[in-house]
């Protein structure tokens, strides 16, 4: 109990002292992608409802992606044909309201940003289909959720392991394929080499949540992991999720959706002074 006024002290009061310790630099890069991340994610959640209920012809839809485009969150499904058209275009704002969304049923082709998501997604499908060493873990009860970027200088395609059941959410078994601008792959990274299932009800009263970090997955908490917390958090009870690295500890505030980080020094000094 101590412990947890402790923290909320610290968020109270000492949040901007935390990351003013050189790791503002770190965390503003992880939370712009975990952003674009989020706001790729709902509009595909939200996107595949509405037009599971108002498309006619399902049978036409071939895939889907999303992006961002300064206020409109977007969701485009295109056509099974060897040159794909877009049959939907679900329009969101930040709010992700349905009632509110612009769906729009005209069938168009992509526009140069759409067809270049597109052949990312198709490209890390086939990497994925096409590993023949084991580099991709599956598990039972899972799916890959592919979420391609587009950056100044290269592109990217995260990759996420998905539940197919309510009540979950996944961390882990997450991965992130690089692209130069000619479309060539230049990296592939496994983020986490594990994978947690965290169950979760509005009926459980735990509060937090919380998952370590080894050296090689990095210090902080990472672009996908912000990403699924913000996702799933606002399902549960929880009010706070930890990650701990050998260096630092990362607390991701659900309730607030911000992002503190200290010393692992700082945080094993906090029950001794509680004391």
């Amino acid at each position: 109990m101590q412990r947890v006024q402790i923290i909320s002290f610290i968020f109270l009061f000492f949040g901007s002292f935390l990351l003013a310790q050189n790791t503002d630099k770190l965390t503003k890069p992880i939370l712009e992608e975990a952003m674009l991340m989020y706001r790729s994610e709902m509009a595909s959640w939200y996107g595949t409802d509405l037009v599971m209920a108002q498309y006619p012809d399902k049978t036409k839809i071939g895939g889907y992606f999303s992006y961002s485009d300064k206020d409109k969150n977007i969701c485009v499904f295109y056509s099974k044909d060897e040159i794909p058209v877009v049959l939907a275009t679900i329009s969101f704002d930040d709010t992700f309201n349905i009632e509110t969304a612009e769906a729009d049923f005209d069938e168009r082709n992509f526009t140069k940003d759409e067809l270049m998501l597109y052949r990312l997604r198709i490209k890390a499908s086939e990497i994925i289909q096409n590993d023949n060493f084991g580099f991709f873990k599956h598990y039972d009860k899972t799916n890959y959720n592919l979420i391609p970027l587009i950056g100044k200088k290269e592109n990217k395609v995260y990759i996420l392991t998905g539940p197919t059941e309510n009540g979950v959410m996944v961390l882990g078994n997450d991965y992130l394929l690089t692209f130069d601008k000619e479309e060539e792959l230049t990296s592939k990274k496994s983020l986490h080499k594990n994978i947690l299932f965290f169950e979760f009800s509005k009926d459980n009263d735990q509060v937090a949540s919380m998952h370590t970090h080894l050296e090689e997955t990095g210090e902080l908490i990472t672009a996908t992991d912000i990403c699924t917390l913000m996702l799933y958090g606002k399902f549960t009870n929880w009010k706070t999720h930890y990650v701990f690295s050998d260096k630092y500890v990362s607390i991701w505030s659900i309730e607030n959706e911000k992002l503190f980080v200290m010393t692992r020094e700082a945080w094993e000094k906090i029950p001794k002074d509680s004391e």
